[in-house]
């Protein structure tokens, strides 16, 4: 789901004073033809609710699975997907492009 930045930083203030784990993933870094720009974000709560986009297709389905692991462990990740992978096609990166997205948690 796409959304406005304001609205996915004020959605992870929001879950993180009800008192859900959230975590903060970011496209950090694009080579190619990639689906969102640097900067884009997605926030995730413990739950696998989300808001924004970081890819769309199965990448954000990867991030949200990596996202939850995030938030139980508290330590960030680096995610890279790309056409280069066997299973681009199956994440959503059919358009040739690779992008990094760094998941933190947010306390």
């Amino acid at each position: 789901m796409l959304a406005r930045d304001e609205d996915i930083l004020k959605a992870a203030e929001d879950w993180r004073n009800a008192g859900r784990g959230v975590a903060l993933a970011t496209v950090v870094e694009t080579w190619g033809s990639a689906p969102r720009p640097v900067g884009s974000n997605l926030v995730i709560d413990n739950e696998g609710n989300f808001l924004g986009s970081v890819s769309g297709g199965c990448v954000e389905g990867a991030v949200v699975t990596e996202a939850i692991d995030v938030i139980e462990s508290g330590k960030s990740k680096v995610l890279e997907f790309g056409v280069a992978d066997e299973t681009a096609w199956q994440v959503g990166l059919s358009c040739g492009g690779t992008i990094r997205v760094y998941v933190e948690k947010v306390s």
